[in-house]
């Protein structure tokens, strides 16, 4: 009896496994579809670029907000909980974009499906350091898990392209979200997560704000404030900058496909990104795709719309394996009891970017280029500037070495 009461209770780590990487699908399914939503949008309600850029930033700064405030959530109350009440937060926000169909309520909406991933995302995070056994496995792991948000950020803008062209609305896609989050909370019900180590300082919200004078923790959250500078700039804005566009048949086909292959190279990227760490050193693979991901955008800035309709998706390919790699070494720098916390940091940092760098974009297009998005994407050119020089730096000098074999020991 001793025996099966043992084996009951026993965590399951492929049903765990299994429900992160659903998790990140489905949330990847709505908000890397925003680009698509942005452009229907602008044209139903009439919408500036600055004003559209709200029903991103909504979500990004609550996720922000979430991240900081709320990280330390599932090192305190346990991943599994965190996990479910996150998930009960975005299906009730997303199952009511049915019924409303103003920009105040989108907006408020999206907010809320902000804090939501926050909490959901943090413990998922911190669920990653538990069920793996070394930095460079976490790593591994955690672009897996970032290889099928690739595929939700595929399968989400086809989905809002489909609607469109059976004349559904694209709050559609937020009802399937809603209910595979319901489905994903009675699987998770069911599911034995495993136990955290605990630790024995007090666990609340100043411990996350004390990894903000942390050096591992602000420079990883640096790097990837820089690379989603970087990534936003594409799946939000790149619609509309090659709006317009005049050009061969093929040109034109590819450009209203820019964005879904731009999922698609990042998404058969990722998978690539565990393949290239199984090989190569996490710093050198870094290294080499920050510097293409700067020609890319310097391409575009320098030749527009023709270049652009080709370099800027392509970098889908070259931005696969950084962000879960940034993410993963700066989260393993730290004991597994402070992984929640410390996710929670690095995701405001990231979510902070997301929200802030398309805003920027949005403001140098209206205010300086007459609408121009092309001028926006000069600026993005400094964010993949910024990340270049970041990888050279750790390529040389390796600053978290010490720190992450310790973390291995």
């Amino acid at each position: 009896m001793a025996q099966m009461t043992a084996t009951r209770e026993a965590p399951s780590y492929l049903a765990v496994t299994l429900l992160t990487y659903f998790m990140f699908f489905m949330f990847a399914m709505t908000t890397e579809s925003i680009g698509e939503v942005i452009k229907l949008a602008k044209a139903e309600m009439g919408l500036t670029n600055i004003q559209a850029s709200a029903l991103h930033w909504s979500t990004m700064s609550a996720i922000a907000l979430s991240g900081i405030f709320l990280g330390f959530v599932a090192d305190k109350f346990g991943r599994k909980y965190t996990v479910m009440g996150g998930l009960l937060l975005y299906g009730l926000a997303s199952g009511l974009f049915l019924f409303q169909s103003t920009f105040l309520a989108y907006v408020v909406l999206l907010f809320c499906t902000g804090i939501a991933i926050g909490l959901f995302k943090t413990a998922a995070l911190a669920l990653i350091g538990d069920i793996t056994t070394s930095a460079d496995h976490h790593t591994k792991k955690m672009n897996m898990v970032e290889g099928f948000f690739g595929v939700g950020a595929i399968f989400g803008p086809l989905l809002v392209v489909l609607f469109n062209e059976q004349g559904l609305r694209w709050n559609y896609l937020y009802a399937l979200a809603a209910f595979m989050c319901f489905a994903m909370i009675l699987a998770a019900a069911m599911t034995q997560y495993p136990t955290s180590n605990q630790s024995t300082d007090s666990i609340d919200l100043r411990r996350s704000f004390k990894y903000l004078g942390n050096r591992y923790a602000m420079g990883f959250s640096f790097a990837c404030a820089m690379y989603v500078g970087c990534e936003v700039a594409i799946f939000v804005w790149l619609p509309s900058f090659l709006e317009g566009y005049t050009g061969s048949p093929f040109a034109m086909k590819f450009a209203a496909y820019a964005v879904m292959i731009f999922f698609v190279l990042r998404a058969l990227g990722r998978f690539l990104g565990v393949w290239l760490l199984n090989h190569f050193d996490w710093k050198l693979v870094m290294l080499g795709f920050s510097l293409l991901i700067f020609v890319c955008f310097l391409a575009s800035a320098v030749f527009g719309q023709s270049v652009a309709l080709y370099s800027l998706p392509l970098t889908g390919l070259f931005m696969s394996m950084i962000y879960p790699t940034l993410n993963s070494k700066g989260i393993s720098c730290f004991p597994k009891s402070e992984h929640g916390s410390v996710a929670g940091v690095i995701l405001f940092f990231t979510a902070a970017s997301a929200a802030i760098a398309p805003l920027m974009m949005a403001y140098a297009a209206d205010l300086l280029g007459g609408g121009n998005l092309r001028v926006g994407f000069s600026l993005a050119t400094l964010f993949a500037a910024a990340l270049m020089i970041m990888a050279i730096y750790n390529f040389i000098y390796n600053p978290a070495g010490e720190t992450l074999t310790a973390a291995d020991d």
